[in-house]
């Protein structure tokens, strides 16, 4: 019998707790089912509301298990510090936002995992859940404990936590997850045989049934399975038409201000451009696009369905989309008279870029965002960043004369090869903008932000081999900078090294990371992602309390012969590809943009192992 919290339970303690919207629910568009006889998941965000409510993922797997009649799905977020407090002082467990049940009560709780930094989160709302943290200690009334998402593709940190990995894009995988967990539990099998089963199903990785194997120097040295049933690898799960898939646009409207507070319409999955330092641009392969007509249906309906006036067009190069101007004058056109203004959150450094916003920003000028990445062009070829400082600079003239006066530019520092002199090109191109706002506009206001951001190595791309700086290389760097970048127009702003090098180890860590995690969970670690609550010296302690070093996981070089963590789950993208790229870097040669143009085909691999040649969608004859 489904057991939930009562409001007398809630009503004190959430006059007590920092914004207490975020723990009532009963927002407009959620959906709550009676339970009866349904199945019953429970989608866990492991961070504030504020931010798991601007995730599209969870958005869309909510709608999609909603849809099914047999199914409930509800939410969990993880609770601020002052409302974990009080759940604990008071004996209450992590609740659901949708009727207030207990996390244990559930049928599944899954997780996604979308920063290595929120994963102490991950076994901290399983202990307030009182659901046993270790997969091993679970019983047969404790649910089962999946997780998905972009990090679902390096798990072993969590290995020990997390019961089934689904790997890939979620819509199609987890209904048949569901619907096969519901027929093995009514067949009554025990727990250990309901996973085994669920191995059989593509695009699911059970940890419990693959063992680490270590040199006598402590290496890595590959994992096997320790079950001749379960597969050896583990291959992602694609949507291959995004037309055919159903989108939320009945999407929750929040009870407070939320980090990204409007609609979302994502235009296409994966990216053609090839950037070697970007994991999302490896694993989302291959480039999938939504045809306009139905972005346009989509579109409407959100802005009805939600009474948002603002409607964000989302993928990871929004100015790749085939059809983005006429899609951009489409939308405007339907939304006139109404107050709607679109917003395009990532594009290209071009003048073609600067155009598309003009025509979300036809009013106040709220400023531009490029990421160039690197500050020389000889760095930027390393990492398949294929912008010229010309692109950059007639981007930011274009700007100028349309109005623009604030501008903002990422780089990261620490890439591969990296010296001072790419360092003083960051210098250099900040001094040229200015110069160039003066000369075209005449005026001093220009606002000029770099954003820079320590470069960490992530699984599934050509710089997986490589090592992270150190901490004190990270900081002499930054201080470069900081020296250098002295003017009344610039804002120049870095982050700490020392959550980069957490965010590397548990990159690209095995499962000695992951016990490494639980004592640091142990010890009180959570919300290590913000800056104000990372306990720094308790992860320290907790690496020592394991026997193992930062250094070997975050900052050392990799071999090719190397056995990885994470070569067991294959995003499709071949690792000669990755390692052909790698060298390549190393020789600071391009690989084209392929476009889906057999004739520019790099040889990746990922449409070849999905069968999936996309020609790009344009408009229907109407």
């Amino acid at each position: 019998m489904q057991k939930q919290l009562t409001h007398s339970d809630l009503r004190e303690i959430l006059t007590r707790v920092e914004k207490p919207g975020r723990y009532v629910g009963n927002e407009w568009n959620s959906i709550t089912k009676e339970w009866g006889d349904r199945f019953s998941v429970a989608l866990a965000f492991p961070d504030i509301y504020e931010v798991g409510m601007s995730n599209l993922g969870l958005k869309i797997l909510y709608h999609t298990i909603n849809k099914q009649d047999w199914a409930v799905c509800e939410r969990v977020y993880s609770p601020w510090i002052d409302m974990e407090n009080e759940l604990r002082a008071n004996d209450l467990p992590l609740y659901s936002l949708e009727t207030f049940t207990p996390l244990n009560e559930f049928d599944v709780v899954g997780f996604t995992l979308q920063y290595e930094l929120s994963y102490t989160n991950v076994l901290n709302a399983l202990d307030l859940g009182k659901i046993p943290v270790r997969s091993s200690e679970r019983s047969e009334e404790d649910p089962i404990v999946i997780a998905g998402g972009p990090n679902a593709f390096m798990p072993e940190p969590l290995a020990d936590y997390i019961d089934v990995f689904i790997i890939g894009e979620g819509e199609y995988a987890i209904i048949e997850f569901l619907e096969k967990l519901k027929v093995l539990r009514e067949w009554d099998l025990d727990r250990e045989r309901i996973l085994l089963e669920l191995t059989k199903l593509k695009g699911v990785y059970v940890p419990r049934f693959y063992q680490e194997k270590y040199d006598e120097k402590g290496n890595y040295n590959g994992l096997i399975p320790t079950n001749t049933d379960v597969p050896i690898g583990v291959s992602k799960r694609i949507v291959k038409d995004l037309d055919k898939v159903d989108y939320p646009t009945e999407m929750i409207v929040p009870n407070i201000d939320i980090v990204h507070d409007r609609s979302f319409v994502e235009l296409f999955r994966g990216c053609t451009q090839g950037c070697r330092f970007c994991q999302a641009g490896m694993i989302y392969r291959p480039v999938r696009e939504r045809n306009p007509d139905t972005i346009l249906k989509l579109s409407e309906q959100l802005i009805k369905n939600t009474g948002y006036d603002e409607l964000s067009l989302t993928s990871l190069s929004t100015a790749d989309y085939k059809e983005i101007n006429n899609l951009l004058d489409e939308l405007n056109d339907c939304f006139n008279p109404q107050p709607v203004s679109l917003s395009l959150p990532s594009l290209r450094v071009d003048a073609f870029s600067v155009n598309l916003a003009q025509k979300v920003q036809s009013g106040k000028k709220s400023g531009l965002t490029f990421a160039p990445e690197a500050g020389s062009q000889r760095l930027r070829d390393v990492i398949n960043k294929k912008v010229t400082e010309e692109n950059l600079l007639t981007a930011v003239r274009t700007a100028f004369h349309a109005g623009w006066d604030k501008v903002k530019l990422y780089f990261m520092i620490g890439l591969p090869t990296e010296t001072y002199e790419d360092l003083q090109g960051i210098v250099d191109l900040s001094y040229k903008i200015i110069d160039l706002y003066k000369k075209e506009t005449g005026k001093k206001r220009l606002k000029l932000n770099i954003g820079t951001s320590t470069f960490v190595p992530k699984p599934h791309t050509p710089f997986q081999w490589k090592g992270q700086l150190s901490e004190e290389q990270v900081k002499e760097r930054q201080k470069f900078l900081r020296d250098k970048l002295r003017h009344k127009s610039i804002n120049f702003s870095w982050n700490d090294p020392e959550p980069s090098l957490l965010e590397a180890c548990l990159a690209k860590g095995d499962r000695r990371m992951g016990e490494v995690l639980y004592h640091a969970f142990q010890n009180g670690a959570k919300f290590d992602g913000w800056s104000d609550q990372l306990q720094y010296e308790t992860w320290l302690q907790a690496f020592s309390k394991v026997g193992v070093k930062t250094e070997h996981f975050a900052n050392r070089d990799l071999d090719f012969y190397e056995d990885l963590p994470w070569d067991h789950i294959h995003s499709g993208v071949s690792k000669s590809f990755l390692e052909q790229e790698y060298k390549r870097a190393v020789e600071e040669g391009n690989t084209p943009d392929c476009s889906h143009k057999m004739k520019d085909c790099s040889n990746c691999n990922v449409c070849f192992d999905y069968n999936v040649f996309p020609d790009r969608k344009g408009w229907s004859k109407r």
